[in-house]
């Protein structure tokens, strides 16, 4: 389980702050009319409410118990035994002199809570999942059929899914697909069109209540909205060019999807554009088809034969250069070998050639693991948020880990691209074609894939240097993660967002 500190949240209430409450005492003239205007300005103000937990507040009446200075912000600081402590701020108060206003703030407390009425809409949380929880999916998905429509202000997304069913024939329970983000265009059921109430949308889930109880194809067309994805997750468009990041759970934001590893498909994936904005158009697998389109686009059909889950689809699209090279494997086959990057960082691109190319020799010799395809690509990213990633045939870096020029690059910057080339192409089999169940298996990919490449810098440089690296780097992340509030086994029993789980403690193994 993850421990963290007790929760502080911050939110803005709707109605004004009342004064303290008062007492039995009858106050006089003065103080009354001072009150009185108090109330009046309180009237005025925006309150801002912080969740603190409950068990520190004390038990009513609510008094003003402290008063402090944040800056030049004076702070008035009461408490009750509820789970709110609210602290109203007001607009800074003209001086006397009328040359300047002052920027001191005052604050005071409200001591009553807003009524429900007054409360927004319920926030759309996420569900926490939990291992215990596990079951085989309903539905297996055979093939998956995807065609991109490129565009500068929307992409139209259309996936057509060979389903089956995971349990016993004849029974049949609704289909339950991921999505976030996606405006639902069309449900089609073996080529039917579904009426409104054989479906349900909402925020994170298409639901197909009465799927057939055979075989089936289902068909979906979405639109979103690329340029607007901030979020570096699922499809996004950022310095011109189209890149995609799919682990742990980006995909439910190309298209509803059973989003979970231990759904794995045949790929196939079409991707049409613009041919002056993007040029090059990069998906998993082997190139197939392409050609040209009418209004200045063209094609390109990519086809991966082998089984993944959607956290390993790729697609990249832009303007970019590449340096070409060749690999041929311990059984004669000719791999093509390909980094892109934007065409002033090409230069830069040779020891991660270098790099590739002794990972796939080094992996036939000790392990006797072979590349598969006939075509592996590289791609490099400015903004990329996870810094590599082992996308099937189609890996995606961050520039700071492929780029490097004598001039500028230290030892050290040299034999970091050598391990990272090497962890990503090693993937290839400790991860994609043998991957995990669920996502509270993160820790085997990752841990045996990150003793696979040290296995490999080892080899090919100092052994004793490398593990006095990696065991300085053990201590340097691990340890304090460790010894501190973020400790949480390697396997944890639950989690809301699993991207908080790639940490040091599962990464540094």
């Amino acid at each position: 389980m993850l421990l963290s500190p007790p929760p502080i949240s911050l939110g803005y209430l709707l109605t004004p702050a009342a004064p303290p409450a008062p007492t039995n005492s009858t106050p006089p003239a003065a103080v009354r009319s001072r009150a009185e205007r108090r109330r009046r300005r309180l009237s005025r103000r925006a309150v801002v409410a912080i969740a603190v937990p409950a068990p520190v507040l004390p038990s009513p009446p609510f008094p003003i118990f402290r008063t402090g200075f944040l800056g030049r912000t004076r702070i008035e600081f009461g408490r009750r035994d509820l789970e709110w402590l609210v602290v109203s701020l007001a607009p800074p108060r003209r001086a006397k002199s009328s040359k300047f206003l002052s920027k001191r703030t005052s604050c005071s407390v409200a001591t009553e809570l807003p009524p429900a009425a007054t409360e927004g809409p319920e926030m759309d949380l996420p569900k926490e999942i939990f291992l215990k929880d596990y079951k085989k999916p309903d539905y297996l998905f055979d093939t998956v059929d995807l065609e991109f429509q490129l565009g500068d202000e929307k992409t139209i997304v259309t996936s057509k899914i060979g389903v089956s069913p995971g349990n016993e024939v004849g029974t049949t329970s609704p289909l339950a697909l991921h999505g976030r983000d996606l405006k639902l265009l069309s449900v089609k059921v073996n080529g039917t069109e579904l009426k409104s109430d054989e479906y349900t949308v909402d925020p994170r889930h298409l639901t197909i209540l009465t799927p057939p109880a055979a075989v089936f194809t289902l068909e979906i067309v979405t639109e979103i909205y690329p340029q607007l994805n901030t979020s570096l997750e699922g499809l996004y468009r950022s310095t011109g060019n189209f890149c995609t990041q799919c682990e742990a759970e980006g995909f439910r934001k190309i298209t509803y999807f059973q989003d979970r590893p231990d759904v794995m498909a045949k790929y196939t994936c079409r991707i049409e554009g613009d041919k002056t904005l993007y040029p090059v158009l990069l998906s998993n697998g082997n190139l197939i088809k392409q050609g040209d389109l009418e209004g200045g686009k063209h094609y390109a059909l990519w086809e991966d034969p082998f089984k993944k889950p959607c956290y390993l689809f790729a697609l990249v699209a832009g303007q970019l250069e590449c340096r070409e090279d060749s690999f041929v494997t311990c059984s004669g086959r000719k791999v093509t070998l390909r980094i892109w990057t934007p065409a002033q960082d090409l230069p830069k691109t040779s020891h991660a050639m270098y790099s590739l190319k002794e990972a796939m020799k080094w992996d036939e010799e000790v392990f006797g693991l072979e590349y598969d395809l006939d075509l592996f690509n590289i791609v490099v990213v400015p903004d990329f948020n996870m810094g590599a990633m082992e996308n099937k045939s189609l890996n995606v870096f961050q520039s700071r880990l492929v780029l490097a020029s004598p001039e500028a690059a230290t030892d050290g910057d040299y034999a970091a691209i050598l391990g990272v080339i090497g962890h990503e192409y090693f993937h290839n089999w400790t991860g994609n074609r043998v991957t995990c169940r669920d996502w509270f298996q993160l820790t085997l990919k990752e841990g045996l894939t990150v003793f696979r490449d040290q296995e490999f810098s080892s080899d090919l440089g100092c052994r004793t240097v490398k593990r006095i690296a990696d065991v300085s780097k053990l201590r340097s992340y691990q340890f304090p993660q460790d010894a501190g509030p973020m400790a949480h086994p390697i396997r944890p029993h639950s989690y809301i967002k699993m991207d908080n789980f790639y940490t040091g403690e599962l990464l540094c193994l």
